[in-house]
């Protein structure tokens, strides 16, 4: 975001020319740059010579570190002890008392999503998402399962669509039960904490794109509160381009008591769920299990929340989720949107899943007093430099292909022109096909259309959004075409 992620810098002088303007592009759609050749990268710096300048990561600018530094751990703090008084949060737990049960927890909720809304001129609105969930797994009646929701509409792109969640049913060790105490405090009244405060801060802020934030539920029961989240989207229409589910974010506090308070793991999967057979053999032929959209977009998260603004570390993790559990996300993965999980780096599993018990000196259950809530706020700020991020660069490019019709060491590649009014051009990005992170960026300005001098059998390449505000998209990695 700061003027050392965007300036250019001197290059040796170029042996041939690397960029090539297609003839029949129009005079806005295609740019000639001079580079110089690949050659072998240093034993000491794992970053390739090449064409371009090395990859940095966007810095926060002033706006984002005000907003970060406005994240409240004590109103954190007070919404996970909140929740986890209403006694039990189960899907099945009483929908109308107005002091325990899931009902309870919900109109809580719902009445600060209100208050928030109604500092935001008019740009939030609030609702109660509900619909009857008929006799399924988990669910032995018909049950009124209803998502707290509320939406930041965007200024300039209102259809591009970002969400963020956090559930706030809760269980005990039986799924079923749900007459005893499951204060849920880690799983998931953190996910909402931070859903909350994020909410509270972006309220005042105007965004050209849309932020949903849902505090989801019977996650617990299914992921039925998420799913039926993704498909009203999917029915409205909405072009969600990222989504984030917050859940068991509570604690960095490991069963054996490892800490590792300044990290948070994000989960994001590489074969998309929703890859159809024809995509699958394209990926097949060309590579790309590490490039689908959700890891482009956990790219983009350690791109602008790793920094001194939020003094966390995002550990990308390259699966969908852990051994034997799932969240949120899985449901917007099968919409095929680009998705990803955070979650804690170290878990203690006495304190999920678990009913409230003493036992053999040890403390089960999922109480708050095994919450940290400077953890917590941490993790709201990555959330809150991904998001903010996100709705305020343009959108990532579509129709990115890269064109297979010769064959030839040079590479060609074509994409679609955004129409957003914050668009100031385009970004190639390549990487060793070893390489976990773009290592080299290559600033073509407002084209369509670019060659370069680099054999696309040997590298790996994306485009990428510039906005006038010098924060870039998430990265689209081109599919083969011509």
């Amino acid at each position: 975001m700061g003027s050392d992620d965007t300036g250019a810098r001197p290059t040796r002088p170029t042996r041939r020319t690397f960029l090539s303007a297609s003839a029949a592009a129009t005079a806005a759609t295609a740019a000639t740059v001079a580079v110089p050749a690949l050659a072998a990268p240093a034993a000491a710096d794992p970053v390739p010579a090449g064409p371009g300048r090395p990859a940095r990561a966007q810095r926060p600018d002033r706006e984002l570190r005000e907003l970060l530094r406005q994240v409240d751990r004590r109103r954190i703090e007070a919404t996970v002890r909140r929740l986890a008084a209403f006694g039990t949060r189960h899907t099945l737990s009483s929908q109308d008392d107005p002091q325990r049960g899931i009902g309870a927890a919900r109109d809580w909720i719902h009445a600060r999503l209100q208050e928030y809304a109604a500092t935001s001129g008019g740009r939030m609105t609030v609702e109660l998402q509900s619909y009857v969930q008929q006799p399924a797994s988990r669910i032995p009646t018909a049950t009124r399962i209803t998502n707290v929701v509320a939406t930041l509409r965007g200024q300039s792109a209102p259809n591009r669509t970002y969400v963020v969640t956090g559930h706030y049913d809760s269980r005990v060790t039986d799924v079923m039960d749900a007459v005893s105490d499951a204060p849920g405090a880690d799983d998931d009244a953190s996910g909402v904490a931070v859903v909350l405060e994020l909410a509270r801060l972006m309220a005042t802020r105007p965004t050209a794109a849309t932020i949903v934030f849902a505090a989801v539920a019977a996650e617990e029961q299914g992921l039925y509160g998420s799913a039926y989240l993704a498909g009203q989207l999917k029915a409205a229409g909405a072009d969600v381009q990222g989504m984030f589910s917050d859940d068991i974010v509570g604690s960095s506090t490991a069963d054996d008591g490892t800490r590792d308070p300044h990290a948070v793991r994000l989960f994001a999967e590489g074969v998309p769920t929703a890859e159809t057979p024809a995509e699958a053999t394209t990926r097949q032929s060309v590579g790309g299990e590490n490039d689908s959209p959700s890891r482009q977009l956990a790219r983009f998260v350690r791109d602008v929340a790793e920094n001194d603004a939020t003094a966390m570390r995002v550990r990308v993790i390259y699966r969908r989720d852990r051994y034997l559990r799932g969240s949120d996300h899985i449901s917007f993965l099968r919409e095929g949107w680009p998705a990803a999980r955070f979650t804690e780096p170290n878990e203690d599993f006495a304190h999920q899943h678990q009913d409230v018990r003493m036992q053999d000196g040890q403390q089960f259950g999922d109480l708050p007093e095994f919450c940290d809530f400077a953890y917590i706020a941490r993790v709201a700020r990555v959330n809150g430099a991904a998001l903010w991020s996100l709705a305020q660069a343009p959108g990532t490019p579509r129709g990115a292909i890269i064109v297979t019709t010769d064959l030839t060491n040079n590479t060609t590649l074509r994409w679609q022109r955004g129409d957003e009014p914050g668009l100031a051009g385009y970004e190639v990005v390549w990487r060793e096909t070893t390489a976990a992170e773009w290592q080299r960026v290559i600033g073509v300005g407002d084209v369509t259309e670019v060659s370069i001098d680099l054999s696309k059998d040997n590298v790996f390449f994306g485009i990428r959004a510039v906005g006038h505000n010098n924060l870039r998209s998430p990265v689209a990695f081109p599919r083969p075409g011509a």
